[in-house]
């Protein structure tokens, strides 16, 4: 399993949400690449970026920061927040990126997920944020109709590879990830799942690495300093 130390951006600065509320933010840091590359000597491969800005309103404030990020590291570098058409894409690949992930978009315009799919094959992953069973859009503020399960299976066979499953209930609350949430994704699923939200322990590194799952997101559990990054990636191995 494969760690991604997470960094949400907001106005340049790294920050963390208390389950997806934009009223409840703390700035964990004004220099967010002093963080990558903190990772990076931790002994990361993988670095995970949201733009929450990019997320609330569709566009790319922070490339700035995440072009800097991906090409001042040696980081797999992905990005998701924000971005709802193929013109953002090309924007991010050509600022080093390495993958993107949508969000929205992919609920709301399966046309441009296939064409993003089409054209970037496997650099695409899809971010599945989960409210009470449901898929949750424009930075986890509304709710859709959407079946979680029905939706991964829709991404399955339009040929995705790779989700970023996240349970909103859990995230930054620091009360443990929802194993069992990933455990039936990935019986049911072929794609690589990455597991988001919660991720607040060592014990929950070693449960999620037994499930065999692709990838786990560590992002306030780093900040707080309740999971040491070094171990993570040891024992994730």
């Amino acid at each position: 399993m494969h760690i991604f130390p997470a960094i949400d951006l907001y106005e340049k600065k790294a920050v963390r949400l208390y389950k997806g509320d934009y009223d409840k933010m703390t700035v964990y840091s004004d220099d967010p690449l002093a963080v990558a590359l903190d990772f990076e000597k931790k002994g990361a491969k993988f670095i995970h970026l949201v733009d929450l800005e990019g997320a609330k309103f569709g566009t790319t404030p922070n490339i700035d920061v995440v072009s800097t990020i991906a090409q001042s590291t040696s980081l797999f570098t992905e990005i998701g927040g924000g971005i709802r058409n193929i013109e953002t894409v090309k924007k991010y690949f050509e600022a080093g990126v390495d993958r993107v992930i949508l969000g929205t978009a992919a609920v709301e315009n399966e046309e441009f997920l296939s064409a993003a799919i089409a054209e970037y094959g496997d650099m695409i992953a899809v971010g599945v944020d989960i409210k009470d069973g449901k898929v949750a859009i424009k930075g986890w503020i509304e709710k859709s109709e959407l079946d979680a399960f029905d939706f991964c299976e829709k991404l399955q066979k339009i040929g995705v590879k790779t989700i970023i499953c996240t349970d909103i209930s859990k995230d930054g609350a620091m009360k443990g990830a929802n194993h069992t949430l990933y455990s039936k994704l990935s019986e049911k699923f072929d794609m690589q799942i990455v597991a988001s939200g919660g991720v607040s322990s060592m014990a929950d590194v070693r449960k999620l690495s037994a499930l065999d799952i692709y990838g786990a997101i560590i992002g306030k559990a780093y900040y707080t300093g309740a999971i040491d990054l070094r171990e993570a990636i040891e024992v994730a191995k």
